[in-house]
């Protein structure tokens, strides 16, 4: 049987060509999508596509806009076998975290793809991506089970988990970097697969649950060597806020200001809940380490180990959005529910 692809086009520049008239990049048709990379025929899949109206600059995704893709992935699902999402890269680790957290008991491959080049160029990366992320959402394991069966990235001969992965370069086609997981497949002549990092169900056929409702009272906090007090203050005395993600150095470390130490214990034990997660490209936030981050564990903080900011702050959207009690947010937010902390 033919595998089914839905191909979802949100915006960003994979998706644009230059009007000949204008000069000027504009989206194209993406029900004309083999003509445009005629190559996708030679896979012999069924590929539906469906675009926003809309599209949408990926620096203008919100929530409102992760409910809208969790909503027709949801509604598709039973429909294809696979999920590819051309999305714009400035915001694209947001979002695959996001769906990570939204699409909960997902089995089959959701993976984002983009492009730094527009598709009509000559030096495109985009063709490359689009193939080969549709080549990793169709392909099926001895079991006729999806090989791939969770939200994902691809970019440049690279499979990444999408919540572990985070934008390194706006210059380079190797747009994303994922240093605490390892790639999941690797594209090259052949496509090797990292088995052992991928995601498998214990058991198969559980129903797909969608997770919409988003509470977005979340602050990102990064210290600095000479923040202030009252910047502090004015973050954390925010009306309705009720979780921070405060950025860190190290394996977790902060000043050690008895000003600072205070609004922060002051601020958690009002019933706020703030994670610590490391401004580093790679390692984890260890608390027992150092006296800096010991301190840190006192005043009330919860240890982000080595997920991203980007995965900490869409798991706190959902589990705030799940839960109105803040000691049921901290407890959740401790396990890890689809491989975005070790």
């Amino acid at each position: 049987m033919d595998r089914k692809i839905l191909l979802i086009y949100t915006g960003g520049t994979i998706g644009m060509k230059i009007d000949p008239e204008t000069q000027l990049l504009k989206p194209f048709d993406f029900t004309q999508i083999t003509r445009e990379v005629p190559e996708l025929k030679k896979f012999g899949y069924l590929i539906d596509s469906l675009s926003f109206d809309p599209v949408i600059d990926s620096s203008d995704v919100n929530p409102a806009f992760w409910i809208k893709l969790a909503s027709i992935i949801k509604a598709n699902y039973d429909f294809y076998d696979g999920f590819v999402v051309l999305h714009g890269t400035d915001t694209m680790a947001y979002s695959a975290s996001a769906m990570s957290f939204m699409l909960e008991n997902v089995e089959k491959p959701v993976i984002f793809t983009g492009s730094q080049l527009p598709i009509g160029m000559l030096r495109t990366d985009g063709k490359e991506n689009l193939i080969s992320s549709i080549q990793l959402a169709a392909e099926q394991d001895e079991a006729g089970h999806p090989h791939i069966c969770e939200v994902c990235i691809y970019f440049d001969s690279q499979l990444f988990r999408g919540n572990r992965t985070s934008k390194y370069s706006a210059e380079n086609f190797s747009a994303f970097r994922s240093p605490n997981y390892p790639t999941l497949a690797e594209v090259g002549i052949h496509v090797r697969y990292n088995d052992a990092a991928i995601y498998h169900p214990r058991r198969w056929g559980r129903p797909l649950r969608l997770h919409t409702e988003l509470d977005t009272r979340v602050a990102v906090l990064k210290i600095f060597p000479g923040i202030t007090e009252p910047l502090v203050k004015a973050v954390l005395s925010t009306p309705g806020l009720r979780a921070v993600v405060l950025e860190t150095y190290g394996s977790g470390n902060s000043l050690s200001d008895p000003w600072f130490l205070a609004a922060l214990a002051g601020f958690t034990r009002a019933g706020g809940v703030i994670v610590n997660v490391t401004q580093c490209q790679a390692g984890a936030v260890d608390m027992c380490a150092y006296a800096n981050g010991d301190i840190l564990k006192q005043a009330g903080l919860v240890s982000g180990k080595d997920i991203t900011t980007e995965a900490a702050v869409t798991k706190l959207f959902v589990l705030l959005g799940q839960y109105a009690d803040n000691k049921k947010v901290i407890e959740k937010f401790e396990i890890g529910v689809s491989g975005e902390i070790s």
